[in-house]
């Protein structure tokens, strides 16, 4: 099996139908019948395969030379033909199965060497290790969810590990990002009402839109660096690949970032003969066991993935990759991802995409599809992905920087309220400050039902400071986030706390919670962090009344 010329990813249409293509066929059909959007068993394959062909595509436009210009490439994309020239230097290094070189497989692997042999299974992020099988504490999650997987699923996993690699013991190194990394990927989404003649949508156009210009890509790279193996790791013995103990980027390709290795594997193939506990194909070979061993490729260093945002917690520490944490990915995350932020001496830079994206035109037909595993060391707690809006920009540093201020206001106006509301919901049940709880989920339905309008006024703000670039001039709009707080946050105290069971509820508490709550939502604190003006009436002492009458001190 070939992962370049055989038919393996699974795609949706604009009729629904989902159908098995090679990647040279992206661009099949595009104008009466476009593959709109990968349609994987599980959501991390979708992610990995999305990452699979932004990489192809890169690297084949960057070893051939050619030069990539995404309005073109969005307006008037490949024929299919095209892209199965692009890709033809290619196809060697994507061979699965056989006696040479395997796609992402070490190649010096063997049976006879006794290397360590797992199930399958061991290939999913979420299953459960060695210990917690012995200890027969994999109560939610099971293990051998996964006997045997077909060629196409197996293929799919051994990316999705190789790009999400958490750590896995001694020696069994986390991917170039680290375990579960944090990605941004911009999805081509038309406003035609913003461009009537904007092309239609297409996954073609979802993976063009994060191919970046080969010299920016380039840029402090080694030229030397033009091996094969350079590039691809699984063509050479992993001692010439990585002569020392670790691969940092002057040592590479900068290409070597899609294709990262940090796992020795080699999968067992054999006939088909029972179907795929994943997605139900019988007539494929199946995979039950690989065999892996310690210590692959130790990458370290400032490497900068292009798909993933980075922060520096230090001034002069170099960017480390974000990971997803837990309660999810929501608005509160959108500044640092599409403008980067710098709060507290922590700076957030967004991925290389999407700065490009900035930098080049205004982001009007794209959205921001964030992804990623949250990890705890080993242990995968939750796959996130959502899904966020990106508009049309003021033109010039001036207006991304009032936009960037005012959002920046916006947030910091949201995460006051909820912390209000959580602590009044505390107060309310618990009566006690220092009471422990995980009160997690009353923010997370804050930030959700707010997350809407937050949207809807960010839009706004962005048409208002193309007519008027400043930043008094958002009051209306500040006014606005304000109220719409103040109600969620009101509104979701009753929900948790008012309309509970009269048997357990305590009136006294809930009412002196409900008043301070209250207090804090309509208090300067707040109105100081939106940058809004207090509302408290002026002091009537003797040198107010002094005042009204003209006198100065």
């Amino acid at each position: 099996m070939n992962l370049i010329t055989d038919a393996w990813i699974p795609v949706r249409d604009a009729r629904g139908q989902t159908q098995l293509i090679a990647p040279h066929e992206l661009t099949r059909d595009i104008d009466s019948n476009p593959l709109l959007q990968l349609d994987a068993v599980r959501p991390d394959f979708n992610g990995a395969l999305a990452q699979f062909l932004i990489g192809l595509v890169q690297t084949a436009w960057v070893l051939s030379g050619k030069s990539w210009d995404r309005d073109q490439m969005l307006a008037l994309p490949p024929a299919p033909d095209e892209l199965a020239d692009a890709f033809a230097p290619l196809v060697h290094a994507f061979e699965l199965d056989g006696e040479g070189p395997r796609f992402m497989q070490d190649l010096t692997l063997r049976a006879a060497d006794k290397p360590a042999e797992n199930g399958v299974a061991a290939l999913l992020i979420e299953s459960p290790g060695e210990q917690a099988s012995e200890r027969n504490t994999d109560h939610f999650i099971k293990r051998d969810q996964a006997e045997c997987m077909c060629s196409h699923c197996a293929a799919m996993a051994l990316f999705t590990l190789m790009t999400n690699a958490p750590a896995g013991g001694a020696g069994h190194r986390t991917s170039l990002r680290g375990g579960g990394p944090l990605t941004t990927v911009l999805l081509y989404e038309p406003d035609y009402d913003y461009d009537p003649d904007a092309p239609p949508p297409a996954l073609w156009r979802d993976i063009a839109s994060n191919v970046r210009d080969s010299q920016a890509l380039l840029a402090g790279s080694d030229a030397g660096k033009a091996e094969p193996w350079h590039v691809f790791p699984w063509l050479a013995p992993i001692e010439r690949v990585q002569p020392g103990e670790e691969t940092q980027p002057l040592d590479v390709h900068p290409l070597q970032m899609y294709w990262a290795t940090p796992r020795r594997i080699r999968l067992q193939f054999e006939a088909a003969t029972r179907a795929c506990d994943l997605c139900g194909a019988t007539d494929r070979p199946l995979v039950r066991h690989y065999l892996t061993k310690n210590y692959g490729l130790n990458y370290k260093g400032p490497w900068r993935h292009p798909l993933s945002p980075y922060y520096i917690s230090k001034p002069g520490e170099p960017p480390l990759p974000m990971h997803p944490q837990p309660g999810g990915l929501g608005y509160k995350h959108w500044l640092g991802w599409v403008l980067g932020l710098e709060q507290k001496g922590r700076r957030i830079l967004p991925a290389a995409v999407v700065r490009d994206l900035l930098l080049e035109r205004s982001s009007a037909p794209f959205r921001l599809w964030a992804f990623g595993y949250d990890m705890d060391n080993m242990k995968a707690r939750c796959w996130y992905e959502s899904r966020f809006p990106l508009f049309e920009f003021p033109p010039g540093e001036k207006g991304l920087e009032l936009v960037s201020l005012l959002v920046e206001c916006l947030l910091n106006t949201a995460e006051f309220c909820a912390n209000y509301l959580r602590w009044a919901v505390r107060d309310a049940w618990l009566g006690d400050a220092d009471a422990r709880g995980d009160l997690s989920f009353v923010e997370a339905s804050f930030w959700s039902g707010t997350e809407p309008d937050f949207f809807v006024l960010v839009r706004d703000a962005c048409a208002h400071v193309r007519q008027q670039p400043d930043f008094e001039s958002t009051v209306a709009l500040r006014e606005a986030w304000l109220k719409r707080l103040q109600r969620e946050a009101l509104s979701l105290f009753d929900l948790h706390v008012a309309s509970g069971p009269l048997e357990a509820a305590h009136p006294e508490r809930i009412a002196a919670a409900h008043k301070t709550l209250r207090g804090q939502l309509w208090g300067d604190k707040l109105r100081a962090a939106a940058e809004l003006p207090s509302e408290k009436p002026a002091a009537k002492g003797r040198a107010g009344k002094a005042n009204k009458q003209g006198v100065t001190a």
